[in-house]
Parts: structure tokens; C-alpha cells; sequence
């Protein structure tokens, strides 16, 4: 056996000297762990042995730790609690009551489906631990196949990612977000032909070309050449843009119930992009535990 994980004493060295060190008493110590006294004795004879100090002081009347045995016994309480919670801890992680998922989404997840879905996976999983990071879809396909993140609510293309699979969570016609002061503000009705002369706040197309395109297609069917006045990420700095009266934006009706008041948004007849927002994650492999928990309350099927 290599020297590494050669050691003087045994485990069971380690538990009867705590307990005599518990009970400072030999023949409580043996009733509580249920060996002979002969043998603890002789145990705890061992381990002083082999460490080559004695831990404790024995006489008719007491037994009391010596400096050593003091430091021993600290040094030892952290590795047998340890130890002890070691099957409790594995049981939690392969049924997915503990460990951690890496859990990347986009603006419009979070202005969503993605809040109702932590809930409830923190009320039924509060030993996981979900790492949140927001990134745009081109970011979160890299990460998944590069195993960074477990899993990533994104706009996919019209074909699904090589390698993934996903879950569609939300498809709706996108509306347009104004200014609070804009001319066509309040109106009852609104076309994208309308907005001809208006700019809009968009996102660089690296980062979603599928809807991105889907906009592009919009203005094309409504006869109108776009005017785009800005690409920013992430979202809410549209959002920002679009209050500071700089132009408009895209945005479907679940992401628009709750705004500022120096906005208004409108939904569109005719031409107008939909948005897709589904939940992917690789598939050449059965998910880890607590990513299989986390896809069942997101309503994906995980097998």
C-alpha cells in the first residue's frame, strides 16, 4: 500500500478515544460503545503507542486529558463529524436534495417564466444551490457544449442546437415598447407600418440572429426600412433607452406587465417578430441529480 494511506491507528482508535474523552471514564466510555473495558483499554494503549505521546492520565479515582490528548481530540471531532454526515450527504446529492446547478438566462426569462421557477425550486429543493448568470443566447450555447453551465434558458434559432435538447417555455407576437410621450403612445391600435419614421433600440445580432432576423423579416413584410438607432445588452438597458425617449423597442406581452411609467407599451397588428424562449441542456449525457430536479419543475422532461 502506497505510504500515503498508510496511518498508524484505525478509525475505531479515533471513536473510543473520543468517547473515553466525553465521559472521562473507562467503564462508561465501554458501556456506551458497547465493547469490553479490556479492550478499549488496550485500544486506547495502541493509540498512544503509535502516536508516541500519552493522551490521558489515569488513576483508581479519574482519568483527565493531557495537553496532548486535548489537541488530539480537537483535531479529530472535525474529521469523525465529517465522516458521520458523509452517507447523509452522498443520499442527498444522488436524490437531488443538495449540490449546485449553473443556470445561465436571458432578460426576457427573467422578466417571465424564470422567477416562478426558482420559487419553486428553492421550496422544493432547498439544499441546491442555483448559480445565476445572464448572458445572451450566442454565450450560453458555447457554455453548454463547453460544460460551463448545467443548463440555460435562451432564443434559439429555427432549428435546435447540435447536441442539445430544449423545452419551449414561451412563444408569443412581440409587441412595441414607446416612450411615454411618443405620438402613437395611446393608440388603440398599431401597425409596424405606423413606427416607419421611429427608431428603435435593438441588440447586436451575434448574440440571437434568430430573432433578430425575425425582426429584420417583420419590417420587410410591413414595407418598412428600420431604423436602428442603437444595439445594446443587456435588456434592461434597452428598456433604459427607450424611457429616455431615444426610440422604441421590441417586447412580448408576459415581459411587459410590469413597467415604468415613462413607457407604454402596445401590442401590434400585422407583421411582428415572435419571441422563443426555451430551456436547453446537453444530451450526451443522463443530467447530474440536481440538474434532473431542476428540469422537472421547469417542466422539462429529463430522461
Amino acid at each position: 500500500m502506497p505510504r500515503e494511506y498508510q496511518y498508524p491507528f484505525e478509525l475505531r482508535h479515533l471513536v473510543y478515544f473520543r468517547e473515553v474523552a466525553r465521559q472521562l471514564h473507562y467503564r462508561k466510555a465501554a458501556e456506551s460503545l458497547a465493547v469490553a473495558q479490556p479492550a478499549l483499554s488496550r485500544s486506547i494503549a495502541q493509540l498512544e503507542a503509535s502516536l508516541g505521546v500519552d493522551l490521558l492520565n489515569r488513576t483508581q479515582r479519574r482519568v483527565e486529558l493531557t495537553a496532548a490528548g486535548k489537541a488530539f481530540l480537537e483535531r479529530i471531532e472535525p474529521l469523525l463529524r465529517a465522516l458521520a454526515a458523509v452517507p447523509g450527504d452522498i443520499q442527498a446529492l444522488a436524490g437531488g436534495q443538495a449540490g449546485h446547478v449553473r443556470v445561465a438566462f436571458t432578460g426576457l426569462a427573467m422578466a417571465t417564466v424564470l422567477p416562478g421557477i426558482l420559487r419553486e425550486f428553492n421550496r422544493r429543493y432547498p439544499g441546491v444551490r442555483v448559480e445565476l448568470n445572464e448572458s445572451p443566447t450566442s454565450a450560453q450555447l458555447d457554455a453548454l457544449k463547453a460544460g460551463e453551465i448545467a443548463c440555460g434558458f435562451f432564443h434559439p434559432d429555427e432549428q435546435a442546437p447540435a447536441g442539445l435538447r430544449t423545452k419551449v417555455l414561451l412563444r408569443e407576437k412581440n409587441g412595441v415598447l414607446l416612450p411615454g410621450d411618443h405620438p402613437l403612445a395611446r393608440a388603440r391600435t398599431l401597425r409596424l407600418r405606423d413606427l416607419a419614421g421611429t427608431p428603435f433600440v435593438m441588440f447586436p445580432r451575434a448574440h440571437n440572429p434568430g430573432f433578430y432576423d425575425r425582426v429584420l423579416a417583420a419590417f420587410q413584410q410591413a414595407g418598412v426600412t428600420p431604423r436602428i438607432a442603437d444595439e445594446v445588452w443587456p435588456r434592461a438597458n434597452a428598456i433604459g433607452l427607450v424611457r429616455a425617449g431615444l426610440g422604441a423597442t421590441f417586447m412580448c406581452p408576459s415581459e411587459a406587465r410590469q413597467l415604468p411609467g415613462e413607457v407604454s407599451f402596445r401590442p401590434l397588428d400585422g407583421p411582428a417578430p415572435e419571441s422563443r424562449l426555451v430551456l436547453g441542456w446537453r444530451k450526451d449525457a443522463p443530467p447530474e441529480p440536481a440538474l434532473h430536479a431542476f428540469l422537472l419543475v421547469a417542466g422539462a422532461e429529463a430522461g
